[in-house]
């Protein structure tokens, strides 16, 4: 099931991109994770349309979305397989349409993630926050 974020989902949220992050992003500092997640937990949240991916009344996932740009999706590694990230960008496809991204050159699990569901290779750039290789990815439904 896939539902609206609500406030008291925020530390299940947090949990997940931790989780998330230590494995899809290990090039990360632990002071580049932690100003991260005080960016999403204090500001990111508040104005991101995010929406929850639930099972057996457990948070597993998470999308974040600002306008047609996926700020964030992530689901718990033990979850992975389980096509709860392809059911959580159909539904920001559903709601948006064209959407846009970026993500970490050095990330092989969401680069593979988003080539198989259909994101096209726009331009490569260096992300100012992190200091590095982002590429920029595109999707359009047919």
């Amino acid at each position: 099931m896939i539902r609206p974020y609500h406030p008291n989902d925020k530390t299940a949220v947090l949990s997940i991109w931790r989780e998330s992050s230590s494995l899809a992003h290990p090039f990360l500092t632990h002071d580049q994770l932690d100003q991260a997640e005080a960016m999403i937990r204090d500001h990111f949240l508040d104005i991101a349309e995010t929406y929850i991916a639930v099972s057996e009344d457990q948070a597993v996932g998470f999308i974040a979305l600002m306008e047609n740009e996926v700020g964030g999706l992530f689901v718990r590694p033990n979850f992975h397989g389980k096509r709860i990230g392809k059911a959580l960008m159909d539904k920001a496809v559903d709601l948006k349409g064209e959407l846009r991204l970026e993500v970490f050159t050095d990330n092989p699990i969401g680069r593979r993630f988003y080539q198989s569901y259909g994101f096209v290779v726009g331009i490569e750039k260096v992300d100012p926050f992190f200091g590095h290789k982002v590429l920029e990815l595109m999707f359009t439904p047919s």
